[in-house]
């Protein structure tokens, strides 16, 4: 199999696939032929709040968040399982829709990915609290909690590793999230989010909306609903995210070029 039959994806949001509110839609292409490899529905404004108070819904009324790591651990196992599952599908997709030759996405991205997910699994049941020493008489503790919603936003050069770097110490340590595939290379992620699912994640802790930087993009990093911001991307995007979030004290990650 060399090629995908042409289908229309919509976006991933509160464990169901919808259209885009507007209705609009995007087309993404295999970079080595110009070929159309598929059309999805691009994400704007307003399905960014509908992800995002999705994500916070779940948060707060659990499982995902009040789950043991122990629990957390066995669905990101899961999830990886899933994706060995998947591999060749997954290496021809990754391939068509980035450009890249098949040889490399599997030897390096698709294990990449897998090897994430399972390091962090081994992570979700060794995040424990603590209790520092303080004066007689006088308790005092740490205790871990989830940081909340994470808006991810990966660029299109590495596409499902890039997202699973992002999702995978998210969904260890109990936080949500919203994944923003680049508009040129959405289909990996949004086939994540359906394993995800598949893998037993809760509805809602991991929505994905492709759309482009200047709308979906800044539209995350401007919502109120979003705890923390992890990018990867240009220096010039990094630091208008900065500013952006330092306006509201929302945490920040950045991997810049």
């Amino acid at each position: 199999m060399d090629r995908l039959p042409l289908i229309h994806h919509r976006l991933l949001i509160d464990g169901e696939r919808l259209p885009a509110a507007e209705g609009r839609t995007h087309e993404t292409f295999n970079p080595a032929t110009e070929e159309l490899l598929a059309q999805f529905a691009l994400a704007d404004a307003s399905d960014v709040d509908l992800a995002v108070r999705a994500a916070r819904r779940a948060l707060e009324a659990g499982p995902w968040s009040r789950a043991t790591g122990a629990e957390r651990a066995r669905v990101l196992n899961r999830l990886a399982d899933l994706l060995e599952r998947e591999r060749e599908d997954l290496v021809l997709l990754e391939s068509l829709d980035a450009g890249k030759p098949l040889a490399a996405t599997r030897r390096q991205d698709l294990p990449a990915a897998i090897e994430c997910l399972r390091y962090y699994a081994g992570w979700a049941d060794k995040l424990a609290g603590e209790v520092v020493p303080a004066r007689p008489g006088a308790l005092t503790y740490v205790r871990r909690e989830p940081v909340g919603v994470v808006a991810a936003i990966v660029p299109w050069n590495f596409p499902l590793m890039n997202a699973v770097w992002k999702i995978a110490p998210a969904l260890a340590c109990g936080c949500t999230v919203v994944l923003k595939p680049a508009e040129l290379t959405p289909l990996s992620a949004l086939r994540l989010g359906e394993l995800a699912l598949e893998a037993g994640l809760p509805a809602g802790v991991l929505n994905v909306i492709p759309g482009l930087g200047t709308e979906a993009g800044q539209a995350l990093v401007e919502h109120p609903g979003v705890d923390k911001i992890a990018f990867t991307g240009s220096p010039a995007v990094g630091k208008r995210i900065m500013a952006t979030a330092a306006a509201r004290c929302a945490k920040v990650s950045l991997e810049l070029g």
